[in-house]
């Protein structure tokens, strides 16, 4: 473990023990409460008596035992009835001691048993501070605790698989294989500094920097896949926009596979956006109905309007919802430039086809050349599926990741990806501009450094608190 690691360590302190609900608060049938580190076990004896009447300091690891949650102070009593579980150092989430009480889930209970601990030396953890422990004590490294967050957070199969991929350390091994590699590179060249080429036999410079080229690749590679990192853990948003009465809401209501928004034959009806998550074809999508976008007095349809628009600017997406019954009116071609200006990603949506045709597609394909057309009726429920090919293919633009896919999930490893290959071209650059090597070598150490951030070799503690204060408190 780096110097660097150890000074965080030591700045952070581990001797405390930490306590936290690590359930949602609120009625249920189950809710935890968990006590990590030194002491843990010795508080639990203070609180817990088992229908035995043994003490949990003298239980095994990874045995679970029923009994009751006692407050010995003024002689209260019962608490609640509960099953205990003990896991010792270090085979454990966080690699100390830990407590998990299973009690019944409400909000009596659990403040209860929560203060009872903090009463009896546990202090509160802090956001993510159990999954921080896990790292600092060496159990996982950074990019693992980012994937316990994205596992938290995943809403699609495909990205629990990505997730659970990074939290088996997948892309750490890759990270680790790029960044070894690059010490090697930088071993030969300070040796380069200190022998000349006849004594360095194999080492010659060309053949190293032909190896700084393809570590540079490598790291390309991987900023390119970003994108689909980024779909799988935050979705895309989509916007489901078009003049009054084109059928929007029954679109919505079509996807959704329910009656969300309201759906009457009258122009307005939808006056406030609507938004809901929706798996389609395994991408997690904000799908949002908007007011239908008209000129308009009327002060609350304005106001809805004006939300659309917001909407509109900030879409990965566009259904634009064109009415198959009807000629372009006004509106409609209103609709069309303000979205060829916004330059989004757009799907074109001819709904009602259950209907007799007015609708001029051949003039709609010159206002979209390069978008898909999608032939639906939200009303008979056809071409919906088609629909959803459509709305995958344009995400994943044909190359939609396997079960296997590993790489970037958020900005942080992003920036850190750029900046090492940032570092990696000037080294090159400056070998081309025959620059001397101690100079050259300098941009790879500082891409080696980078790259070990992502994992956590060289981390600070401001930045494991950034890191960590996405978490909630309990995990």
């Amino acid at each position: 473990m780096s110097s660097c690691l150890d000074k965080v360590m030591g700045n952070l302190g581990l001797d405390d023990m930490i306590v936290a609900v690590s359930t949602p608060i609120g009625e249920g049938g189950i809710g935890i409460v968990r006590l990590s580190g030194k002491g843990s076990l010795k508080l639990a004896d203070k609180i817990f008596l088992s229908k035995d009447g043994k003490k949990p300091s003298r239980f095994k690891t990874y045995t679970v035992h029923y009994g009751h949650i006692i407050d010995n102070s003024k002689g209260r009593g019962v608490v609640d009835e509960v099953i205990l579980t003990v896991m010792r150092a270090p085979r454990s989430y966080t690699k100390e001691d830990i407590i998990e009480i299973n009690c019944h889930s409400g909000i009596a209970p659990l403040k209860k048993i929560l203060d009872l601990c903090l009463f009896n030396g546990a202090r509160l953890a802090e956001p993510g501070e159990f999954t921080k422990r896990a790292f600092l004590n060496g159990r996982i490294d950074v990019l693992q605790a980012e994937a316990v967050l994205d596992i938290i957070k995943a809403k699609t199969e495909l990205s629990l698989r990505s997730a659970l991929n990074n939290l088996e350390g997948l892309f750490s091994k890759k990270i680790d294989e790029i960044r070894e590699n690059l010490i090697e590179i930088y071993a030969h060249m300070e040796a380069s500094i200190d022998f000349s080429e006849e004594e360095l036999r194999g080492l010659r410079k060309d053949n190293i920097f032909k190896r700084l080229n393809s570590v540079k690749n490598e790291i390309e590679k991987l900023i390119s896949s970003s994108n689909h990192g980024k779909i799988l853990r935050q979705g895309i948003k989509t916007v489901i926009c078009g003049s009054p009465n084109v059928g929007k809401s029954s679109l919505m209501n079509a996807i959704l596979k329910e009656s969300r928004s309201i759906v009457t034959h009258i122009p307005g009806t939808t006056r406030d956006t609507i938004e809901e998550i929706v798996n389609i074809k395994g991408i997690s999508v904000a799908l949002v109905d908007t007011a239908g976008i008209t000129d308009t007095d009327h002060l609350v349809e304005k106001e809805g309007i004006r939300r659309s628009h917001i909407y509109l600017e900030n879409a990965d997406l566009i259904l634009l919802v064109l009415d198959w019954s009807r000629r372009l009116n006004k509106d409609d071609l209103d609709i069309i430039k303000r979205i060829k200006d916004n330059r989004k990603e757009v799907i074109v949506v001819i709904n009602k086809r259950d209907l007799r045709k007015a609708l001029d597609i051949k003039r709609i394909r010159r206002f979209f050349p390069k978008s898909p057309f999608a032939h639906i009726s939200s009303l008979k429920m056809t071409g919906i599926d088609k629909l959803e090919n459509e709305i995958k293919d344009i995400v994943w633009k044909g190359k939609t990741p396997g079960p296997g896919f590993i790489g970037v999930s958020n900005e942080r490893q992003l920036d850190i990806l750029r900046r090492s290959a940032l570092d990696i071209n000037e080294a090159i650059k400056a070998h081309k501009s025959r620059l001397p090597m101690d100079c050259i070598s300098a941009y790879v150490r500082a891409s080696i450094e980078s790259l070990g951030e992502i994992t956590g070799h060289t981390i600070t503690e401001k930045a494991l608190d950034k890191i960590f204060s996405e978490f909630c408190i309990g995990k």
